[in-house]
């Protein structure tokens, strides 16, 4: 397992991705997925970007991580609690390691995932609140787009 500072410091990764894409007019929701102690993949959601329904941060950060025959020597990290398609995922690849930055802005899944067995660790990351909640309050609309209508916390 991670050590909380290895976790906050990919954390921060994530963090960038979703900064980075905010800045370009994006959903501000950043992933990356680590293995020993090493980002293998980073990913950003593109919903706005590609037009694309289900890319989502967690899916980009699988599709850039590529074909691996396990997935279960890696960690997840994302900056927003996930969503059912992106828990599901996780479960679906069994991942067994999921680090959320925040879950004040979007509950998600993370109970879903304990459920499964999954190790989440919550960190509470300040700047992931901040981000997310300055971008729902800047385009709730879009927001609702990707939540399928499902109200923030």
């Amino acid at each position: 397992m991670e050590s909380l500072d290895a976790d906050r410091r990919f954390m921060r990764a994530a963090y960038e991705q979703a900064l980075e894409f905010y800045n370009e007019g994006g959903l501000p929701i950043g992933s990356v997925m680590a293995e020993n102690g090493a980002i293998i993949a980073a990913g950003h959601n593109r919903r706005v970007q590609e037009r694309d329904p289900i890319a989502h941060a967690e899916m980009d950060c699988f599709r850039k991580a590529g074909r691996r025959a396990r997935y279960d020597g890696v960690t997840l990290y994302t900056t927003l609690s996930p969503c059912m398609m992106c828990a599901g995922t996780v479960l679906q690849f069994g991942v067994r390691r999921v680090v959320v930055g925040e879950n004040r802005n979007f509950p998600g899944n993370i109970d879903l995932l304990r459920s499964h067995g999954v190790d989440v660790r919550l960190i509470d990351d300040a700047d992931c609140i901040a981000l997310m909640k300055r971008f729902i309050k800047e385009r709730p609309e879009l927001w609702d787009e990707d939540i399928a209508g499902r109200p923030a916390v």
